[in-house]
């Protein structure tokens, strides 16, 4: 009985140890299973961040896009980059991101700008700037300065219309790229004023300030980080800023319309945005980054310097504004009959 009595005991035991071990494994095997599974699922930003920037080095979007690129590292593990990819009038580097893998190392400065809002309304582009692209943030909207040489006889815009009318002469027009920002503005003088304005495109605000600068053109356009510095320099004279009310950081500029030109825009649209099918959660990752940078105060101080007022929008925010500004700029391109040819 004893013999028995023990045999049952040691198979007892036996069963336990075998159970105990079995819970043991599978439980070692989900352990396994989720670290592996946590291993597996990346982590953003795990790399250095592009910003690309569709002009010449020097323009207003370039100058935001290094104001920027100084204070992200403070809320960001990773560096921003910042590439400029200039060509086609602003589609080439648009296309270059578009074209990048839509995991959020690729970004694009100056969504909104004239080349999202104007230009598809105008003719065919390779992308559908509303569709194809995912706004994440807008940082600014840039006014619009209309400028001549500080050698001009014109002293002010009603004396360069009156001499085009009275002279029967057209006026050339530097600006940045074609049916940009600064394209619409002089188009719109040209067209409500009732002169030939011919516009002259370049690869950036910086390039287009320089020809006016040197006389090349009799007028021209940019904003105000662009055209300010010359001013203050003594090579340009301001003339003009195409806002429907005076420009708060240029309070002695007057509007067109008190020039006698009842015409404004909106001026030229600053925003970062990604490639459609980014996932949400990065570009929420990233909007959040650019939110605090809007609010640093070592950015805010560039951007004062720079004569660019903080406009912030997150993306269901700036994706509604740019559907609302198309639509405005769609209506006016109708009104003035504007074309590029």
């Amino acid at each position: 009985m004893n013999r028995l009595r023990n045999s049952l005991i040691l198979v007892c035991l036996l069963v336990v140890a075998f159970g105990t071990l079995m819970v043991l494994g599978g439980c070692g095997q989900s352990s396994g299973k989720s670290q592996e599974k946590a291993a597996e699922k990346p982590k953003f930003p795990e790399k250095p961040i592009t910003l690309v920037v569709p002009y010449a080095a020097g323009g207003s979007t370039d100058v935001l896009a290094r104001a920027v690129e100084k204070v992200w590292t403070k809320y960001c593990p990773q560096p921003l980059v910042v590439v400029n990819k200039s060509g086609a009038g602003g589609i080439e580097g648009r296309e270059f991101v578009v074209r990048s893998k839509p995991d959020g190392y690729t970004l694009l400065m100056g969504y909104g700008s004239g080349e999202d809002l104007v230009k598809p309304q105008l003719e065919k582009l390779p992308f559908d700037p509303l569709k194809d692209f995912a706004p994440v943030s807008r940082l600014s909207i840039h006014s619009v300065v209309v400028a001549v040489p500080a050698n001009s006889q014109f002293k002010t815009l009603r004396e360069l219309v009156n001499w085009a009318k009275t002279e029967n002469k057209e006026v050339t027009a530097a600006i940045s790229t074609a049916a940009g920002a600064v394209d619409f503005v002089m188009k719109g003088i040209g067209k409500v004023a009732g002169i030939k304005v011919v516009t002259i495109p370049h690869a950036g605000g910086a390039q287009a300030v320089t020809t006016l600068v040197g006389g090349q053109t009799i007028m021209g356009g940019g904003h105000p980080s662009e055209i300010m510095p010359h001013v203050k320099a003594g090579r340009l004279r301001a003339l003009a800023v195409a806002l429907p009310e005076r420009d708060p950081a240029l309070k002695d500029i007057p509007t067109l319309k008190e020039e006698g030109i009842d015409f404004y825009t909106w001026g030229s649209v600053k925003g970062v945005a990604v490639p459609k099918d980014t996932p949400k959660e990065v570009i929420d990752y990233l909007d959040g980054i650019f939110k605090k940078v809007s609010e640093d105060p070592e950015f805010k101080k560039s951007m004062e310097e720079l004569l660019q007022p903080i406009m912030y929008q997150g993306p269901e925010e700036f994706g509604k504004f740019m559907q609302q500004a198309y639509n405005d700029y769609g209506k006016l391109i109708k009104e003035l009959n504007i074309t590029v040819k």
